[in-house]
């Protein structure tokens, strides 16, 4: 849509300027048409652009993962150490955060060659042989999909969004407890939240998904939007599902076939190696792989639940229409950028230092978020869009300081909230009577 194909109404907002507070006055003059075209031709710019680049850049980045896991894997049965713990716990975060991230949102289905292994409809997907060749975590590819790819990033930090940290940590934002016992929970929090929080709440959206693909309607009293919990499914409190087949299905592979089977390589090895013993090589491999496990969470933790997070994020009433200016705005406003430019610091990032390019556009490659993140702060700043970039471990006391309660995120103002929904009801139908 280009500028003169919809009759722009006036750059002053109509909603009332008596509502804004402090910090929300750059809307009293946001001309949000303009943005969210600059914002729209800007991805149709960069999705055309890629190509075998791109490619290369994915298959460096799998190298780089998978060369953490080769020192991790070949290392880890003959000391307890920080240099195999750091590896392996390096190739279980980044194959998340990264190669399947991005893959499972279909990145490089469009310009990989081999569409057989990197589409999103086949990644991870089908059979136990492709989730635990493709991406072998405490989450089924599956259920992420449906939790990560749909829900999250179309409901962003609206009451839908299944990772709205400060809705999901209602119960310990509202404790009656000292604030040093509310910080241990937030540590206990980012030192088992994978297979804690993450896996059972993924696989809860799965289910959801099917009721409603189903035409099956929610049971009575059930809050779909309230998170599932190993304690939650433990305690029969989950309405999807049993804790048997939790861990039947969605934990158990993961924590015996990890933890236990990967190592049995070592058995057999220290018999032959003089100064060791092959059960003391095996369980030295399942310390260093317990260890990484910590490692790999709250690694995982920073780098993912502060995405979102913060006195500085706005939370939305109504769900928007998907790539309209109202979701290209709340993409902005509901993200926040980390450290960024270069493989090395964005591999230590996972990737995800990117959140507002990415929630934009979900199916780009990571190499071309590379490429638009100036792009994208220059309309931002032409606009008087905040954006926010700022160092990973202060964006985490930011987040913490949600999750405690000692802060609160920022509410959209309601009003202008409603009116560029307008708007986009608006341009969607003249649209439509083009034909675009």
């Amino acid at each position: 849509m280009c500028r003169q194909e919809v009759a722009r109404e006036p750059k002053k907002a109509v909603a009332d300027p008596a509502e804004l507070q402090k910090g929300d006055e750059w809307l009293k003059d946001f001309d949000f048409e303009g943005f969210a075209t600059e914002i729209k031709e800007l991805g149709k710019k960069l999705d055309a652009e890629q190509g075998e680049a791109d490619v290369a850049h994915l298959n460096k980045m799998i190298m780089w993962s998978n060369s953490c896991a080769a020192i991790g894997l070949l290392t880890m049965g003959f000391l307890v150490n920080p240099i195999t713990i750091v590896c392996l716990s390096l190739y279980t975060c980044t194959r998340w955060t990264m190669i399947a991230h991005h893959t499972c949102h279909g990145g490089y289905e469009k310009v990989h060659p081999n569409k057989d292994r990197w589409s999103r409809f086949k990644f991870g997907l089908g059979t136990f042989w492709r989730r635990f060749n493709d991406w072998f975590d405490w989450m089924m590819p599956e259920a992420w999909n449906v939790e990560h790819n749909n829900r999250h990033h179309y409901n962003l930090s609206e009451i839908h969004d299944p990772d709205l940290v400060e809705q999901n940590m209602e119960e310990v934002r509202d404790l009656d407890a000292p604030v040093i016992f509310k910080y241990m929970m937030v540590g206990f929090t980012m030192l088992t939240w994978k297979w804690y929080y993450y896996a059972p709440n993924t696989y809860k959206e799965l289910k959801l998904a099917r009721l409603r693909r189903q035409g099956k309607a929610i049971p009575e009293g059930v809050q779909p939007e309230l998170a599932v919990t190993v304690k939650s499914a433990l305690m029969g409190q989950s309405h999807f599902y049993s804790f048997a087949e939790l861990m039947a299905v969605v934990l158990l592979p993961y924590f015996i076939l990890h933890f236990f089977v990967a190592p049995l390589p070592y058995l057999l090895l220290g018999e032959h190696l003089e100064g060791y013993t092959g059960q003391g090589m095996y369980w030295t491999a399942i310390k260093n792989l317990f260890l990484a496990e910590l490692l790999t969470n709250v690694h995982s933790f920073i780098i993912v639940v502060t995405n979102h997070a913060g006195d500085d994020m706005y939370r939305f009433r109504e769900p928007c229409r998907p790539f309209s200016g109202s979701f290209y705005l709340r993409q902005v406003l509901a993200s926040v950028d980390f450290s960024m430019g270069s493989d090395p610091i964005d591999f230590w990032h996972g990737w995800l230092n990117y959140q507002i390019e990415h929630h934009m556009w979900p199916n780009l490659s990571m190499l071309t978020y590379q490429k638009s993140a100036p792009q994208v702060r220059a309309i931002c700043a032409k606009y008087g869009v905040p954006y926010v970039k700022q160092n990973v471990f202060w964006r985490l006391k930011k987040t913490v300081d949600i999750m405690v309660g000692n802060a609160s995120m920022k509410w959209f103002p309601e009003s202008y909230e409603q009116e560029y929904l307008q708007k986009d009801s608006k341009i969607e139908a003249a649209n439509y009577k083009k034909g675009q």
